[in-house]
């Protein structure tokens, strides 16, 4: 097994009082983790697919209690496994799945076969999607072509094994219904942590001052009960928001908040476009527009190479599920 560990050793610029902050590293095959905090880790699973480096995440909580949020996909199921031995996880209270995307739940039979006591918490309108993924696997393939390949094929796990997340109750983990990116997507929230799954966009930090961040709004799209679901994770008030793709920020509040404002700027100016442009044209005249007049999604050009060809056709997919609101309304 190939692994190596990195460590980063960073001096706050105050007096010798400080403690050192130290960041952990822990990289085998397609898997790193990262503690960045005491108590939380995020886990990088990397897909054998050009640019989908440092894109999918896990989330690995080790507190009180111990659990895992998403699974990431099949591809990777070996590298997160693998990740997780070596950091001396034997035992997961909970599986929670944001939604069953393979991007984030692909991995679920290969996960839930090497931890077989671990409830899975899902929305139950993705539990049967599970059980029987037949269905699932083949229309992601449809969709998403090669990419759906180096995903990989999704495995059936048994239905004992799930707990229907609208009825979830927990102590330390409290479910929020968020349909919006899925009409199954479920966010997840700690006494310190708010698990947003794809609910707050997709958020890549480009420098401490700058940041990309887009919609993740594919067809069917619904706008009203994406806000919505926004709202709710605003009242949550979280101290830290952690996105599945990807990262953790500190201001959670007003990343949503911006996340908000941004769908409805999006709305106007997709709108606009519908009526003033011809259907051969509307695809490329919205990014145009957008690339023009949301300085988020211009910070796409500070990505690497490989991550913006992978987020040129995320954009388009994150366009046409506005289209097709926009026309149905």
């Amino acid at each position: 097994m190939l692994f190596k560990f990195r460590v980063f050793v960073t001096k706050p610029p105050l007096d010798y009082h400080e403690v050192y902050k130290i960041t952990i590293t822990l990289q085998i095959m397609n898997a790193k983790i990262d503690n960045l905090t005491e108590d939380l880790s995020l886990i990088t699973l990397n897909p054998p697919i050009e640019g989908f480096e440092n894109f999918i995440s896990a989330w690995l909580f080790q507190g009180e209690i111990t659990f895992l949020v998403d699974v990431g996909p099949a591809s990777t199921a070996d590298g997160l496994l693998a990740v997780l031995a070596e950091t001396g996880v034997e035992h997961l209270e909970y599986i929670l799945l944001t939604h069953i995307h393979l991007d984030h739940a692909g991995a679920i039979g290969q996960i839930s076969a090497a931890f077989p006591e671990t409830p899975i918490v899902c929305h139950s309108a993705g539990i049967p999607h599970l059980i029987e993924p037949t269905s699932l696997w083949e229309g992601t393939r449809k969709v998403l072509g090669p990419t759906a390949d180096g995903y990989g094929p999704i495995q059936p796990v048994a239905g004992e094994r799930f707990l229907d997340a609208q009825e979830f109750d927990s102590k330390s983990i409290e479910p929020i219904i968020t349909p919006g990116h899925a009409s199954h997507h479920v966010s997840y929230r700690t006494p310190k942590y708010l698990f947003a799954g794809e609910t707050g966009g997709v958020y890549y930090a480009v420098s401490p001052q700058r940041f990309y961040l887009r919609p993740a709004t594919p067809p069917r799209f619904f706008f009203d009960a994406a806000v919505e679901s926004i709202d709710k994770l605003i009242a949550a008030n979280p101290e830290k928001l952690c996105f599945g793709h990807y990262g953790m920020v500190e201001d959670g509040v007003n990343k949503l908040k911006t996340t908000r404002q941004q769908l409805f700027n999006w709305k106007a100016i997709i709108a606009d476009e519908i009526k003033r442009t011809d259907d051969d044209r509307l695809m490329a005249a919205c990014l145009d527009r957008l690339f023009q007049e949301d300085a988020l999604v211009a910070n796409l050009d500070h990505l690497p190479e490989a991550a913006r060809a992978r987020e040129a056709y995320f954009l388009k997919n994150s366009v046409k599920g506005f289209i097709g609101y926009l026309r149905e309304v």
